[in-house]
């Protein structure tokens, strides 16, 4: 069964701002390499987005809580999302590193 996969208005303005901040920070090809990437993981939750694991946030929200980890330390990004019958709400993008969400 393929999934159909939608942003949040909070996750996709969380796309842009790891977006400027890659440019600013990194070599703009790679930033834009590594942005294409994030693009294409969330893109890999149409099949089977129950094989990620439940984020420690599932337990503070109202619904079940998964997340896909995408990238390699230290620039490690957690893809938050819930699952509704057949689509996937992407809910938050985080840095790995930044406390986890509390409500």
């Amino acid at each position: 069964m393929a999934f159909r996969v939608k942003l949040t208005a909070t996750a996709r303005q969380e796309a842009r701002e790891i977006l400027t901040w890659l440019r600013e920070e990194s070599a703009g090809e790679a930033a834009l390499r590594w942005f294409e990437g994030l693009k294409r993981a969330i893109a890999s939750l149409r099949e089977f987005p129950a094989r990620c694991a439940i984020a420690p946030e599932s337990e503070v929200f109202p619904v079940e809580v998964r997340q896909l980890i995408y990238g390699r330390k230290p620039h490690q990004y957690r893809i938050l999302f819930n699952i509704e019958a057949d689509l996937v709400w992407i809910l938050h993008i985080r840095h790995g590193r930044r406390d986890r969400l509390t409500h």
